[in-house]
C-alpha cells in the first residue's frame, strides 16, 4: 500500500467528515456494530481515515453489501477512484462484475495504482477528467453507477451518466448534503462553499421531482441520492 505523508491531509481538511447528519451516538453504532471489512480492504479503510483521506464511511460499506450482492450488477461505472477503496470494495462484493472507474488527479492515480493492481482483470481505471471520458464510452452500458468526485459537477455529469445507464440500471450519488449545508442559503455559507450548495441544490432540481426519475435520499455518511430511471 503506497505510504502518504500526514501533512498531505491535516486534520482541518475534508471538514464534512466530522460532520454527520446523523446524530454521532447512531453513527457510532452504525460504524461500530455492522460487521468489519478484512484483509487489504479493511487495511485500505484503516489507512484512508488514519490519514484524513475521504472514503465511503462503514455505515455506507454495510449498505453497498446488501445493496450489490442484491442487485448483482454485471457493469459497473464509478466516477472518482480515489485510493481506489470503493471500486475494491465493490470488485469483492461483485466478483463476476467488470468495473470502470475514471479519476483526474495524478496525486489519487499514484495510490489508486498500486491499490487495484491485484485486480487488474476486473477492474479499468481510466485517467482523465469525466467531463473528457464520460461522452466516449458507449450508451446504455452500465447497471450500477456510482459517483463521488466534485459536488459542484454532479448536475453537469448527470445527462451522461443517465445515457450511460441501462433502462434498469441505479445511480448512486455520494456526499450530497454537505453536513447540511444545502439547507441554508449560500449567501450564509463561507465562500469556498457556495458553489458546491449551489451546484448540489441543482442536482435536487434536476432529479427529486422529475417524472422519468424514481429517486430517494438516504442520511448515510454525509447523504445519499439514489436515482433510477421511471420504467
Amino acid at each position: 500500500m503506497t505510504e502518504i505523508a500526514d501533512s498531505v491531509y491535516p486534520k482541518a481538511a475534508n471538514p464534512m467528515m466530522r460532520r454527520p447528519v446523523v446524530a454521532p451516538p447512531l453513527v457510532d453504532f452504525m460504524r461500530d456494530r455492522q460487521r468489519a471489512l478484512t484483509g487489504e480492504t479493511k487495511a485500505l479503510q484503516d489507512f484512508a481515515n488514519a490519514h484524513n483521506i475521504p472514503v465511503i464511511p462503514h455505515e455506507t460499506v454495510a449498505f453497498f453489501r446488501v445493496l450489490l450482492a442484491s442487485l448483482k450488477p454485471q457493469n459497473i461505472l464509478e466516477i472518482g477512484t480515489a485510493i481506489g477503496f470503493s471500486t475494491r470494495l465493490m470488485a469483492e462484493i461483485c466478483p463476476d462484475a467488470q468495473i470502470t472507474t475514471l479519476e483526474r488527479y495524478e496525486e489519487m492515480l499514484n495510490y489508486a495504482r498500486p491499490n487495484l493492481a491485484a485486480y487488474k482483470e476486473q477492474i479499468t481505471l481510466l485517467e482523465g477528467d469525466a467531463k473528457d471520458i464520460l461522452p466516449t464510452l458507449p450508451e446504455a452500458s452500465y447497471d450500477f453507477v456510482f459517483m463521488d468526485s466534485a459536488k459542484t459537477q454532479y448536475v453537469r455529469f448527470l445527462p451522461e451518466l443517465l445515457r450511460l445507464m441501462t433502462q434498469d440500471a441505479l445511480l448512486v450519488i455520494d456526499d450530497v448534503f454537505q453536513a447540511g449545508d444545502v439547507l441554508k442559503r449560500p449567501e450564509d455559507l463561507p465562500r469556498r462553499e457556495r458553489n458546491i450548495v449551489k451546484g448540489l441544490n441543482k442536482l435536487f432540481d434536476a432529479t427529486l421531482d422529475v417524472p422519468e426519475l424514481t429517486t430517494s435520499l438516504l442520511p448515510l455518511g454525509d447523504g445519499l441520492l439514489l436515482i433510477r430511471k421511471a420504467t
